[in-house]
C-alpha cells in the first residue's frame, strides 16, 4: 500500500476514454490511494465513449483542491469539454504551482493547454493533438509515457501499464 496517505481526484465528464479513467483509478487505488471522481455534478453519471459508467464523487465546486496529492486527467473527448470549465483549468494550474502529481493521457493534454502550463514541458499525447501541445511551448515525445517532474504523461490505451507504473513512482516520491 505504497499510496495509502493520498488523495487524488480523477476528473470526469462525458465521452471520457473509458480505459484511460478507470485503468489509472484502479492502480492507484489499488496501491491504496483515495480517488474521488470529480465532475461538473456530484452524483452524476457520465458515460465513458464505451458506454463504461462513472458516478461523481463531488462536483468541481465541492472539493478543496489543497487537500488533493494530485490530479488525473483521462482522455477521450471529455478533456474538450472539462477545459471549458474555469474550475477545471484553476484546479490544475494549482496543481502546477505546488508541484503535485498531474497525470494525463491520450488527448487530455488538451485540458494542460487550456490552463497554460505546458511551456517547456517535456510531454507525450496522441500524436493527433502533437501540434497543439508543441503550439502551447511543450516539448513533444512519441513514447509511451514521459515524466517531466509532476507532470506525467503517456500517448493511448496500449501504454497504460508503463504510464500506471509511472503514476504510482510519481505519487511515492511526493
Amino acid at each position: 500500500m505504497k499510496l495509502k496517505d493520498k488523495k487524488v481526484i480523477a476528473l470526469v465528464s462525458d465521452d471520457f476514454e473509458d480505459l484511460e479513467l478507470w485503468v489509472p483509478v484502479m492502480r492507484l487505488r489499488g496501491e491504496g490511494a483515495v480517488v474521488h471522481l470529480v465532475g461538473e455534478k456530484a452524483g452524476e453519471t457520465y458515460k465513458g465513449k464505451y458506454g463504461v459508467p462513472a458516478e461523481s464523487d463531488y462536483a468541481f465546486t465541492d472539493i478543496h483542491v489543497h487537500e488533493y496529492d494530485g490530479i488525473l486527467v483521462p482522455g477521450g473527448w471529455s478533456p474538450d469539454k472539462l477545459r471549458r470549465y474555469p474550475e477545471v483549468l484553476e484546479m490544475v494550474r494549482h496543481m502546477n504551482q505546488h508541484e503535485k502529481v498531474i497525470g494525463q493521457i491520450c488527448h487530455a493534454g488538451w485540458v494542460l493547454i487550456s490552463a497554460g502550463i505546458l511551456d517547456g514541458v517535456n510531454v507525450t499525447s496522441t500524436p493527433g493533438i502533437k501540434d497543439d501541445m508543441t503550439n502551447a511551448g511543450a516539448i513533444w515525445h512519441d513514447e509511451a509515457v514521459v515524466v517531466d517532474g509532476h507532470i506525467v504523461s503517456s500517448r493511448r490505451p496500449p501504454d497504460l501499464p508503463e504510464y500506471g507504473n509511472a503514476l504510482v513512482e510519481a505519487f511515492t516520491n511526493k
